[in-house]
């Protein structure tokens, strides 16, 4: 009989967050170390997502299954699966019913959880933390996320390693020198502008990326560097998108800011190309996704010092990290980074080193090989 993994997920194609990033990506990995191995084969069960949206570049359409949303369905299916299944992997919290259940069900079957950031970081209701002591094991995306599911939970720090994400396999390659003339058209910018970048979804219910303290740097940098701009890319809610723009209007930072909307992955590698700096000292990312391919693509990077960006930053290494709390310090980075962008640039060899997805899927290869080719 052949040994199955399953990973079950909520999202992996049907929206475009860090966590499906790196679910993705994971699940690219896991297909794989599994295929080397004789008499294993993976699946991977999605709640949210259809089947026919996936993308065949990361794992095959076989192993797929996308529930559109039919939550019971999906369960009923991930408990049959699981059951029989040799080891789960569940990409959320959100998941630890399912994994709960299938280990009631099949004590041997080995359920481990992938541990993002603040899904993880406060206390859970009785049943949840009951839920989550019958994982085998848990893989946190970050030593910060580890330290804190350990402090909050009290788990047994030998049940959670970390394992840092990984620069997507299929991430543009970085675009030729110079900054990027249609992109510069599209913005109304030359190439002699300064341009500060933050990527993120701006949400009203989500305001810890930092980018309030940006806006408020700016009113001190405009006076030395008055072509200075700041790139906000991303989706944003109407909420907070008034929010802002009546700061921006305090502030007087009209001619200074450019907030793009969504923007496709296909145009990533421009938008990093015109930046001479990114940034976003936030204070909640579980790692950051977005600060390696920033240092992927060679840019001085700026992030906050309390929470898993530390990580992405090789504690301090890679990039300048800040109290994003602290204006001064904030606005001194910035300083430092426009004052002498050379020596704020990213070593690139160690960065592939530390976040390649050969060095990711070999520290998954080592997870699971208590439960592959066994």
């Amino acid at each position: 009989m052949r040994k199955l993994t399953l990973f079950l997920t909520l999202r992996v194609f049907s929206a475009t967050g860090g966590i499906e990033k790196v679910s993705k990506v994971a699940g690219r990995a896991m297909q794989e170390i599994i295929s080397d191995c004789p008499g294993e084969e993976l699946a991977v069960y999605s709640m949210y997502d259809r089947t026919d949206e996936i993308d065949e570049k990361y794992f095959p359409a076989a192993i797929f299954k996308g529930f559109a949303e039919r939550k019971m369905p999906f369960m009923k299916a991930a408990i049959n699966r699981g059951k029989n299944s040799h080891q789960v992997i569940l990409s959320h919290c959100n998941l630890l019913l399912a994994g709960f259940l299938i280990k009631l069900l099949s004590p041997a079957t080995r359920l481990i959880l992938i541990a993002h950031g603040i899904e993880v970081w406060s206390p859970f209701s009785f049943w949840k933390r009951f839920m989550l002591s019958k994982c085998d094991q848990i893989l946190a995306v970050s030593s910060y996320t580890r330290e804190r599911m350990i402090a909050v939970h009290h788990i047994d720090e030998n049940k959670i390693t970390v394992v840092n994400n990984c620069l997507d396999p299929f991430l543009q390659e970085p675009l030729p020198m110079g900054k990027n003339k249609p992109l510069l058209d599209r913005y109304h910018l030359t190439p002699e502008n300064i341009v500060l970048l933050t990527i993120t979804r701006l949400s009203s219910k989500e305001q810890y990326k930092g980018y309030d303290n940006i806006l408020r740097s700016l009113d001190t940098l405009k006076k030395t560097y008055p072509g200075i701009k700041y790139l906000l890319v991303g989706k944003y809610d109407v909420m907070e998108k008034q929010r802002l723009d009546q700061i921006i209007h305090q502030l007087r930072l009209e001619d200074h800011i450019i907030f793009t909307g969504f923007v496709p992955d296909e145009e990533l590698a421009a938008h990093y190309n015109i930046a001479d700096c990114y940034i976003m000292p936030s204070k909640k990312e579980g790692f950051g996704i977005v600060f390696i391919e920033a240092l992927y693509y060679g840019k001085p990077v700026i992030a906050g010092n309390l929470d898993g960006s530390v990580d992405a930053l090789d504690n301090g290494s890679l990039g300048l990290l800040v109290n994003p709390d602290d204006l001064d310090e904030i606005t001194g980075a910035i300083e430092k980074v426009l004052n002498n962008a050379q020596s704020h640039l990213p070593n690139h060899e160690v960065v592939l080193i530390k976040f390649s997805y050969e060095v990711y899927k070999e520290n998954w290869r080592k997870l699971l090989e208590e439960g592959v080719g066994k």
